[in-house]
C-alpha cells in the first residue's frame, strides 16, 4: 500500500506526535547520534534515509527509499556521543540504542521482537512482514496508549483509517529476511497451485487436489491398459474383428478424455473455492 501526497492533517498529526516524544526521548539510551541537514522539519521519532546520492543530508524514510533508511531522529541532548555539524538545519539522527520511534499499524500490530521497517507514512514505520531493510526491533507492543486514528487515501483514492504512536525500539539498521513457512508441500507444486489459482493457496485443498489426480491418474491408466491388453488378446484370436477393436479403443479414448477433463475441473474448483 502506497500513499500519494499525504493529506495536511495527518502530516501535522504525525509532527505533534514527534514533538510530543520528547519528554520519552530524554530517557532514552541512545549512545551515538550524528547531525545531518535535512530540507524539511523531522518530528522526534521520525525513520530518516539518507538522500540519494547525499552522505550528510536525510529525508523521511518511506517505501520509496527504505533501502537508504539511516536511522531515527532524536534530542541531540541525550545522547552520550554527539557530532555535530554547523552547516544548514542541522537533525540528530541515532544509529543505535533504545530509541522512541513513530509507528503504525499498518502491517498489522507490532508485537515485542517484531523488526520494524519504512511505512507508505513518511517518517512512520511499521511491522516488517517480508524481505525488506529495517530500523531496528520493537521492545514493546502497539497499539498502546499513544495511538491515535488517522485517516488518508492511499494511492488508489479510497479512504484507510490507521493508527500513529510509538513505540519503544532497539535501533539497528539491518535487513530483515522472512523465514520461509514450514509446509509438508513442496515448494515446486505449491507455486503451481498458485499460479492455478491466482492465489496463495492453503495445504488441505492442495492434498485434497492431489488426490483428485491421483485416483484420477489410477483409473486412467488402469483403462488403458486394459484397452491395450484387450486388444492383443482379440487380435491374436480373430484378426477380422480389427473393425470392432478400432471402435473400442475410440469409445474408451473418450472416456479418458472425459475423466481427465473431470479431473482438472474439480482440482481447478478445489483451489478456487477453498
Amino acid at each position: 500500500m502506497r500513499i500519494n501526497g499525504l493529506a495536511q492533517p495527518i502530516y501535522a498529526a504525525v509532527i505533534a506526535l514527534g514533538f510530543l516524544l520528547a519528554p520519552a526521548a530524554a530517557q532514552a539510551a541512545s549512545l551515538l547520534s550524528q547531525s545531518y541537514i535535512a530540507k524539511n522539519e523531522l518530528p522526534l521519532g521520525s525513520i530518516v534515509s539518507l538522500e540519494k546520492g547525499s552522505t550528510n543530508q536525510v529525508e523521511s524514510s518511506t517505501v520509496d527509499n527504505v533501502n537508504y533508511v539511516l536511522g531515527v531522529i532524536v534530542d541531540a541532548g541525550h545522547s552520550q556521543i554527539s557530532i555535530s555539524s554547523k552547516k544548514g538545519k542541522q537533525v540528530h539522527v541515532a544509529t543505535d540504542g533504545t530509541e522512541q520511534v513513530l509507528v503504525s499499524d499498518i502491517n498489522g500490530d507490532i508485537s515485542v521482537g517484531d523488526s520494524i521497517t519504512a511505512s507508505p507514512i513518511s517518517g512512520v514505520g511499521m511491522k516488517a512482514t517480508g524481505n525488506v531493510k529495517v530500523v531496528g526491533v520493537a521492545q514493546d507492543s502497539f497499539p498502546n496508549n499513544t495511538a491515535k486514528q488517522q485517516s488518508y487515501k492511499d494511492e488508489k483514492g479510497q479512504q484507510q483509517s490507521v493508527k500513529i504512536g510509538d513505540v519503544s525500539a532497539l535501533i539497528n539498521v539491518t535487513y530483515y529476511y522472512k523465514e520461509p513457512e514450514k509446509s509438508l508441500i513442496p515448494s515446486a507444486i505449491q507455486n503451481l497451485a498458485n499460479a492455478l489459482a491466482g492465489k496463495k493457496v492453503n495445504p488441505l485443498p492442495i492434498l485434497i487436489s492431489l488426490g483428485i489426480f491421483i485416483v484420477a491418474m489410477v483409473v486412467v491408466v488402469s483403462i488403458v491398459y486394459s484397452m491395450i491388453r484387450s486388444s492383443i488378446i482379440s487380435v491374436g484370436r480373430n484378426p477380422m474383428s480389427q473393425a470392432a477393436i478400432y471402435r473400442n479403443v475410440m469409445q474408451l479414448s473418450a472416456l479418458v478424455i472425459v475423466i481427465l477433463g473431470v479431473a482438472v475441473g474439480s482440482i481447478y474448483m478445489v483451489l478456487t473455492r477453498f
